[in-house]
């Protein structure tokens, strides 16, 4: 059972490293929105600030974090099979940090390939769908703000889970609502195309 949970523990940290590898390689894209401090100020990834710029340089605390973070499960992971003291307690407290490591960075853009959303980078094929919700008062981030309370959400399913940011602004939710159409409806029409021609045949 212990040989079972460390695979699983290396398994889960290798795919975390493996996930921030290809965040940083993404980040180096070009940025399609947010360009402008307009479009950044538009952006929330939580309703209480707007989102740091997709740089390096404004999500380096961000990613020291998350790079600590890594570190140290690693230490921790070797010194519990050094000294002979891993079992399933001990297993859920190294995976326990990544249950809120997706908040680590406050990070929303779109790039060439997908978008960038927190610690995680989404391709376009892997995005199902995606809606606006306005926030009206029954909406969960209603009240945190005046500019967030005109706004909407933006959730985006995935085909295992959802994530989400917040639009504050109209000219925000256009160009958003564009992207989206071009690189997510698109592609679904012309594999669509592709089967029926190939059911034709």
């Amino acid at each position: 059972m212990n040989v079972f949970a460390v695979v699983l523990c290396l398994f889960v940290i290798s795919c975390q490293a493996y996930r921030l590898i290809q965040l940083l390689l993404k980040m180096k894209q070009e940025k399609l929105a947010p360009i402008t401090a307009e479009e950044l100020a538009a952006l929330r990834k939580y309703p209480q600030k707007p989102v740091d710029a997709p740089v390096y340089s404004q999500q380096r605390t961000g990613l020291i974090i998350e790079c600590s973070m890594l570190l140290f499960l690693m230490v921790v992971l070797f010194m519990g099979l050094f000294f002979d003291k891993f079992d399933w307690p001990f297993f859920f407290f190294i995976l326990l940090p990544f249950s809120y490591s997706n908040d680590v960075l406050n990070l929303f853009a779109v790039v060439e390939d997908g978008l960038l959303s927190g610690n995680r980078f989404i391709a376009w094929d892997q995005i199902k769908s995606f809606q606006f919700v306005p926030i009206d008062l029954n909406h969960r981030y209603y009240g945190f703000d005046k500019e967030v309370n005109e706004g909407y959400e933006l959730i985006i399913k995935r085909k295992v889970c959802s994530t989400s940011c917040i639009v504050t602004s109209a000219e925000m939710k256009e160009k958003l609502t564009a992207l989206l159409h071009e690189h997510v409806s698109r592609p679904k029409e012309q594999e669509k195309a592709h089967i029926h021609a190939k059911e034709s045949h």
